[in-house]
């Protein structure tokens, strides 16, 4: 077994960390943050991820990790550390560097062993070369380091299932004696390993993410076309999906892809083309077409209300997916200030992401609209005048169609994730707007048709 460090618990260095521990190795996480680290070390984690309290409970009481702000001394004699911190997005599109940076620095001046240096954060193609020669330039201590790369595959809100069982493992390293520290340090975990060198590591990384996201927009493309053809969206990717070289997976049309992954992978990648003097138009295109899927909700019920100055909206999900509490290039933050631009009152039920979107939106009064933030989806829907379905969580599927007609004043459903069948909510008597699929209208008589104006006019 390995000692090993890991630099940053956000997603990617948390999971790791806990993950390595689990499979037997002896794990220090690193963070500047000491009251984080404290509420690490109580058994508690600063992100939203299932399962992932429950190993860290487990592998801290069992000794095999541990937590610390001092990077000296987890660095000092380390077999391998393990870089996993942030690489923003810059107004470009490129990749902050920075935190890579500084980390690269205290490993050269901490280090007293020999070591290798594991870049799991997603960087451009070439960077583990400059980490390598920036550890150089610094190191203090006469001894061996080598940078390889470990690009991560794990989804938000199920990482730790990822991570254990894992389709593949990619290394890049440029020496056998990388390969092999690798080599042992994911021998427990007894999943296929994919070796190469370290830019082609690199690349797998943004090829992989891109092209998951490519799908995607595409999708989403052939979904706004259906709607105007008279397809269904649904039945198209069910034929697709018998394909084997298409495949059944990111199929499903809706209003774009969010987080932290897809949306900055595909700009940088676009960027590291730019900046070598090529084009990448089919990621151009991803981009451009999940841009304007975002707010495709928005357009729609914006044609078909008169305005939205003082109606009650039940926005179902906060989150880009469900599963996670993070809100990064979530279609919420996307729609939400167009609403209260517009006067809406807004009841957001979200079951994880609500106390971080009260950060960007406290509750009350927010520009002419305004937001409150509700415990259960019956709160929101109470008569509301429209319903926007953003997430897909587990709590706002279970909802049945006759609850909206049940529970709204006005039962008009604009859902960005395809839950429901459009009979089942015409069976109930909602109107239905989705993607890439008809719209649902409700049996409609002069007086339900009289009724349904005066609900809509702004009180």
């Amino acid at each position: 077994m390995y000692k090993i460090a890991v630099a940053g618990t956000g997603y990617v260095g948390l999971v790791a960390g806990v993950c390595f521990a689990e499979v037997g190795h002896q794990v220090t996480c690193v963070d500047i943050d000491e009251k984080k680290v404290n509420v690490m070390k109580s058994g508690v984690s600063p992100i939203y991820e299932v399962g992932l309290e429950e190993l860290m409970q487990k592998n801290y009481a069992a000794g095999r990790i541990d937590y610390t702000t001092d990077y000296k001394a987890a660095y000092r004699d380390a077999d391998a550390i393990f870089i996993g911190v942030g690489t923003p997005e810059q107004p470009d599109g490129s990749a902050n560097l920075s935190y890579i940076a500084t980390v690269a620095r205290q490993i050269a001046e901490s280090i007293e062993k020999d070591c290798l240096v594991v870049v799991k954060s997603t960087v451009p193609v070439g960077t583990n070369d400059k980490v390598e020669q920036f550890i150089h330039d610094f190191l203090v201590n006469d001894v061996r380091v080598e940078v390889a790369s470990n690009p991560e595959f794990l989804a938000q809100g199920s990482a730790v299932h990822d991570t254990l069982h894992a389709e593949r493992i990619v290394i890049g390293t440029e020496s056998k004696w990388a390969e092999e520290i690798l080599m042992g340090i994911y021998k427990p975990f007894n999943l296929p390993i994919v070796s190469v060198n370290r830019r082609s590591a690199e690349m797998i990384k943004y090829a992989s993410n891109d092209f998951l996201a490519l799908k995607i927009s595409y999708m989403n493309d052939i979904a706004n076309l259906c709607e105007l053809v008279g397809a269904d969206i649904q039945d198209v990717a069910l034929g697709m999906s018998f394909d084997e070289r298409i495949g059944s997976k990111f199929l499903n049309a809706g209003i774009g892809f969010g987080g932290s992954c897809f949306p900055k992978d595909t700009k940088a990648l676009e960027n590291i083309a730019r900046q070598n003097g090529y084009e990448l138009r089919t990621v151009r295109a991803t981009i451009d077409v999940n841009k304007d899927q975002k707010t495709l909700l928005y357009k729609k019920a914006s044609k078909r209300l008169i305005t939205f100055n003082g109606l009650k909206v039940a926005v179902l999900g906060l989150t880009f997916k469900p599963g996670t509490d993070d809100l990064r290039e979530a279609a919420a933050l996307e729609n939400i200030p167009l609403l209260l631009e517009q006067g809406a009152d807004i009841y957001a039920f979200d079951p994880v992401g609500a106390n971080n979107f009260a950060i960007l939106y406290p509750e009350g009064k927010n520009g002419r609209g305004s937001i409150k933030y509700v415990s259960n989806v019956e709160e929101a829907l109470a008569g509301a005048n429209v319903c926007f379905i953003f997430t897909e969580w587990g709590e706002v599927k279970a909802v049945k169609a006759d609850m909206y007609k049940e529970l709204m004043r006005t039962p008009l459903v604009f859902d960005g994730r395809n839950i429901y069948q459009i009979k089942d909510m015409e069976t109930a008597g909602v109107e239905y707007h989705s993607v890439g699929r008809r719209a649902s209208q409700r049996a409609v008589t002069r007086e339900t048709e009289s009724h349904d104006f005066q609900e809509l006019i702004p009180k």
